[in-house]
């Protein structure tokens, strides 16, 4: 593979206020206790001497540049969030942030709520609205199919239900 790689998509910019929330407590944390904790240590680490060396310093700078790229990362990613904390004026259609309960063409029933990029966690059942499965959830009411190609085959989804909990009705 060559160097030139195409750019990666750009993620959606919606995220539920759960998720803006977690992301402004990872910023607080690097930016209060992290950051003043690893600057600390490189401090320490330059006082004894020889720099070229020193392992300690040596990583400790690593790990300052990885903490800054990360608050850097979150203070433009939160910039450029918004944050969707109600529900559509249509709850019968699955939206952002719906609760979804589907049936496979194999009779396992699977829930998932479609979130933002940023939040996305397939083990809580919270998935990406940039995924396959939530784009083609998009607009769907209860009782109609979904096919999806996936990895093992194909699968058909039925929604069994929708709800837009914790989100408020819109009005």
């Amino acid at each position: 593979m060559g160097r030139n790689r195409l750019p990666q998509p750009k993620a959606s910019a919606y995220i539920t206020p759960e998720g803006a929330s977690r992301l402004r407590e990872e910023l607080d944390h690097l930016w209060r206790v992290k950051r003043p904790r690893v600057t600390q240590a490189v401090s320490e680490a330059a006082a004894q001497g020889d720099r070229s060396e020193n392992a300690e310093y040596i990583y400790g700078k690593k790990q300052l540049r990885e903490i800054d790229r990360r608050i850097r990362f979150l203070q433009k990613r939160l910039d450029a969030l918004v944050i969707v904390d109600r529900a559509p004026q249509d709850t019968s259609r699955v939206y952002f942030g719906a609760w979804v309960r589907l049936e496979t063409d194999r009779g396992e029933t699977v829930e998932y709520r479609i979130v933002g990029p940023d939040e996305f966690d397939l083990d809580k059942g919270l998935i990406s609205i940039d995924s396959p499965l939530a784009r083609a959830l998009l607009k769907k009411t209860i009782d109609d199919e979904v096919a999806l190609a996936l990895p093992r085959g194909r699968t058909v989804y039925t929604v069994l239900e929708i709800r837009y909990s914790p989100f408020r009705r819109a009005g």
